[in-house]
């Protein structure tokens, strides 16, 4: 994939509009919306498509319910 996301365009768009704008990515399958909210991230956060960052796991401690 070779998308490119122009930060310098707006356009302001009414409720129907927007309403309009979902309907295209409710008809969209799960993994095609996981794709795009993947290259979203990407893009987002500055990391390449084919290497996200890890998660650092010492942030996190599981533990048992007692």
């Amino acid at each position: 994939m070779s998308y490119k996301l122009d930060r310098t365009k707006f356009k302001a768009q009414t409720a129907e509009e927007a309403a309009d704008h979902a309907s295209y990515y409710q008809k969209l399958t799960w993994q095609e919306r996981a794709k795009i909210a993947h290259y979203l991230n990407s893009i987002a956060f500055n990391f390449p498509l084919d290497n996200p960052p890890k998660l650092d796991r010492t942030k996190f401690k599981a533990r048992g319910r007692d």
